[in-house]
């Protein structure tokens, strides 16, 4: 069957709100009986469990990763092993480049800093892409990601995989229904960093390992020397350069909920409290206010969320919660004006006061598999769940926190959605887009 006829490069215009966007009117399709042909970007940690999770509703192509090492799960070796007909890369562009036209579906479970580039290349190539959270490192790369995906009309997913999930979907149902009243404010936290945050980069050098590809790994990012155990495996994510600290590992999952069930649209403002900002390394701990207009389901004209890191977790004050209620790791209280909802991350919501509900017929919803709803999109071109049309912005609204705790302490910093611009801070426009070193330049992102 020939590459146009198995995937449309239907365009679809962009809509709504300032700064929100419409998943795509339609998505092309490919026959539901046909085997969708998988590829994955990254196949170790994180990508190993993608690709298998993807595997499951399709054959596996090609994949590459940048360590032909042993891995600390699965990795490439493991990965050759378990698919011996795919092709092996170890650089995404040749592989796109070489198999692009044999491949229907791609993951992409990399650092955070190469999301972006991997995901439009094959946007760009009408290839469906599932792509692991943060969905970029910068607010501009999210937007752009955004406009691409409705732009070429395929199927998309963002690897915040407990929008899937029995308590985030069960949450949603139970703000939606009005079962809380109208709610008056949110709060979410992590226990994350549990890498090292606020330090400096070290100085000298350590030899490359023969199986890792350093300049490879570095990617889009400014050259710097490779130092053992500081940046590669998993400690990248304290690094401004790599990651997007514990706000862009675990906002993309907690902050999820309150923008869904409270369908809150771009933040109005952003403000930081914590250490001063370092030259190389997110902040040992963080406090971040988001602030919204407010929606139908809020209180007010305006509605507040708060955001905790690094060891610190919102008061049970004001909210419906026994003093003595302990909080989970990571998670999100709801405060409504008849009650309170506290949800652990990846867990069942918990509704207060107890007393109050025990006898209520609270909503309870089935979870869905989130790599098979996106590949069910592939084949059918319904549109997934956490297409880039709602990642996207959510994202963006993620990373503004991430801006804030760059520039410091200081006045609110305002923000404009629509021009993807700070309309009170020179300093914090530096940081909404970043520039790709000379000879990774992307075209959509450079």
């Amino acid at each position: 069957m020939s590459r146009q006829t198995r995937r449309s490069f239907l365009k679809t215009s962009t809509a709504g709100l300032a700064g929100t966007f419409a998943a795509p009117a339609i998505l092309s399709a490919r026959s539901p009986n046909e085997t969708v042909r998988i590829a994955g970007a990254g196949v170790g940690g994180k990508g190993w469990v993608d690709i298998n999770g993807a595997a499951k509703h399709g054959q596996v192509v090609a994949f590459c990763d940048v360590e032909t090492g042993e891995n600390r799960r699965g990795g490439y070796r493991a990965a050759a092993e378990k698919w011996s007909d795919a092709k092996v890369f170890t650089d995404f562009r040749k592989m796109l480049d070489q198999e692009g036209k044999s491949i229907d579906a791609l993951t992409v479970s990399t650092p955070d800093h190469m999301h972006a580039p991997i995901t439009m290349l094959a946007l760009q190539r009408g290839i469906a892409v599932y792509t692991q959270k943060p969905l970029t490192r910068t607010v501009y790369e999210a937007r752009q990601l955004t406009t691409a995906a409705a732009e070429a009309g395929v199927s998309t997913q963002m690897g915040n995989q407990h929008h899937s999930g029995k308590g985030y979907r069960t949450l949603v149902e139970i703000v939606q229904g009005g079962h809380l009243g109208k709610i008056k404010a949110a709060h979410t936290w992590s226990n994350r960093p549990i890498w090292p945050q606020g330090i400096d980069r070290p100085e000298g050098s350590d030899p490359v390992p023969d199986h890792f590809d350093w300049d490879l790994w570095l990617g889009v990012a400014d050259e710097r020397p490779y130092k053992k155990g500081v940046y590669h495996p998993f400690k990248w994510r304290g690094w401004y350069d790599f990651g997007a600290g514990a706000l862009g590992d675990m906002g993309c999952h907690i902050i999820d909920p309150v923008v869904w069930s409270l369908d809150l649209g771009p933040a109005k403002s952003v403000s930081y409290e914590g250490p001063e900002p370092n030259a190389e390394t997110f902040p040992e701990w963080e406090i971040l206010t988001y602030r919204f207009p407010g929606t139908k389901y809020t209180t007010g004209d305006q509605f507040e969320m708060v955001w905790y890191d690094g060891g610190k977790k919102p008061s049970a004050e004001g909210s419906h919660l026994p003093g003595d209620s302990p909080l989970p790791a990571n998670g999100v209280l709801l405060i409504g004006e008849e009650g309170s909802l506290v949800c652990g991350h990846g867990q069942t919501p918990k509704v207060y006061p107890e007393e109050k509900f025990a006898s209520s017929d609270l909503p309870q919803v089935e979870g869905l598999d989130h790599y098979g709803v996106w590949i069910d999109g592939v084949k059918t071109g319904k549109t997934p769940n956490s297409h880039f049309g709602y990642a996207g912005p959510l994202t963006e609204t993620v990373l503004l926190g991430v801006v804030a705790s760059r520039v410091g302490h200081g006045e609110e910093l305002k923000w404009d959605s629509e021009n993807l611009r700070f309309t009170n801070s020179t300093v914090a426009n530096q940081y909404v887009k970043d520039d790709y070193r000379t000879g990774w330049e992307i075209k959509g992102l450079s």
